[in-house]
């Protein structure tokens, strides 16, 4: 068994990723390795091996093997010819039944803070370098002009959704003016990058375990910075990022 304490670093090569440490009581044990499992798998571009696993997990070579012969059952690993596993097609089938969970519970929010601001609201992840609208909430009255749905997507470093999400991540010597301003006031702001005319607001969500889902929440709106109510508008984006942090 790992010693306690220890977690996950998910940057790094398997063989210095520790199983998940086991603070709480009453887990299954069996589960809990195989949830390990994935995660080591999941952090290792080149696989793993069962007798890699096995020394991860601090199991026997043929308890790592059971484990990862019941996830390639599942599709949740699949085996190479060079012997090593890595992540199956299962994997893609959880993750988009995760979204699809995260758009029912989003909408709502998106909804209510549409219809308070008079703004279209959205609901951002990043995607392979992408960032891409799972959820999006017009108000009744309507925002005619704004080209933004589900489905939009763009290069992370343009739009306030995208920006914000940059701003979440660690300090990097590439990051653009408008990636350090945002991590340094909180709240991203663009204008005209994604449509001219329009401006967006957006804030990075506190989604545990950190890096397995990096999302933002915002507005965009029609006009130019000095249309956009910031004293009013921020707060109640704020209200939806922590609801949402709290319910993906």
């Amino acid at each position: 068994m790992a010693p306690e304490g220890q977690t996950h670093q998910h940057s790094l090569d398997v063989g210095d990723i520790p199983p998940r440490s086991r603070t709480t009581v009453n887990t299954l044990q069996t589960l809990d390795r195989g949830i390990d499992a994935l995660e080591l798998i999941s952090a290792s571009p080149s696989g793993v091996s069962p007798q890699e696993l096995a020394d991860r997990l601090g199991v026997h070579r043929a308890v790592a093997y059971r484990i990862l012969s019941t996830l390639e059952l599942r599709f949740l690993t699949v085996k190479g010819a060079d012997g090593r596993f890595r992540l199956g097609s299962g994997i893609l089938a959880i993750a988009d039944r995760y979204l699809a969970q995260c758009r029912t519970s989003a909408q709502p929010l998106l909804e209510e803070l549409a219809e308070t601001t008079g703004l279209t609201s959205f609901l951002a992840v990043a995607e392979y370098g992408q960032a891409v609208a799972v959820a999006v909430a017009e108000p009744h009255i309507g925002t005619f002009g704004i080209r933004y749905g589900v489905g939009s997507r763009h290069d992370l470093g343009h739009g306030a959704d995208g920006v914000a999400i940059l701003a979440g991540r660690p300090a990097s010597p590439s990051d653009t003016d408008a990636v350090r301003a945002a991590r340094a006031n909180g709240v991203a702001i663009t204008q005209g990058e994604l449509q001219r005319g329009t401006v967006g607001m957006a804030v990075g969500l506190d989604i545990s375990p950190p890096g397995v889902l990096e999302a933002s929440v915002g507005v965009i709106s029609l006009g130019d910075l000095d249309d956009l109510d910031g004293d009013l508008v921020l707060p109640l984006i704020e209200q939806v990022r922590l609801r949402l942090s709290n319910a993906l």
